[in-house]
């Protein structure tokens, strides 16, 4: 073997070191199997989040109404005249907010919640009852080991 291709050979086995060892990290955390997690809650069920999962609040579309709809007058026409104001006001970012809302409600629907608090990941497996997200995804795993 000439010395230049030792040294290009080495140049692979370290770039491919540096390829691989931070793949097999990412596919053996415990975080990585937990690919897609929507936690499923409402202002009533808190839940200890970990970050990056999906967190649908089945009540919150109600809380921006009653937001919307609050110290209205009796009289409908400036009530109605309020509300669109408030809906101005808002913007686009109230209407995203609303959007997402009942987006979430959809989605849980969708994925046949029963119970909340509820931690769904891939959307197939579901942790009911558990309100710490971490423990929830904890179990989800132990079960995929035992049952792949």
């Amino acid at each position: 073997m000439s010395a230049s291709f030792s040294r290009f050979a080495s140049g692979w086995r370290t770039l491919g070191l540096a390829v691989a060892l931070p793949a097999s990290l990412a596919v053996f955390s415990p975080a990585s199997y937990a690919a897609d997690v929507v936690v499923v809650t409402d202002s009533h069920h808190p839940v200890k989040t970990m970050g990056g999962e999906r967190l649908i609040e089945l009540d919150e579309a109600s809380l921006i109404e009653a937001e919307l709809s609050a110290q209205l007058p009796a009289n409908a026409e400036q009530a109605t005249a309020i509300v669109k104001g408030r809906l101005n006001q808002g913007g686009a970012d109230l209407q995203r907010r609303i959007a997402s809302a009942y987006q979430g409600v959809a989605d849980a629907w969708s994925l046949g919640i029963t119970t909340i608090p509820a931690v769904v990941v891939d959307q197939r497996y579901v942790v009911y009852g558990e309100a710490d997200v971490a423990r929830a995804i904890a179990r989800i795993e132990q079960h995929r080991r035992a049952a792949p």
